[in-house]
């Protein structure tokens, strides 16, 4: 097993797009009356996943570029 600093933070980039596409998804399913949920959750899964899948890499990627 390699200790590649790259590999581990593309890798947790990936796992935090795939989350957040499965946020959207879960909030599509909620707005759609696939589940039982009040629609304010569904609304809020939405906004959140699409957050963590378009706006969190990017933000993640330039705090790992800046030095402290």
């Amino acid at each position: 097993m390699s200790n590649d600093p790259a590999k581990a933070k593309f890798i947790v980039l990936q796992a935090l797009r795939w989350s957040g596409v499965g946020l959207v998804l879960a909030g599509l399913f909620i707005l759609y009356g696939e589940v039982d949920v009040p629609d304010v959750v569904g609304y809020v899964l939405f906004v959140v996943g699409l957050l963590d899948a378009l706006i969190m890499p990017g933000v993640l990627a330039r705090m790992w570029k800046t030095p402290l």
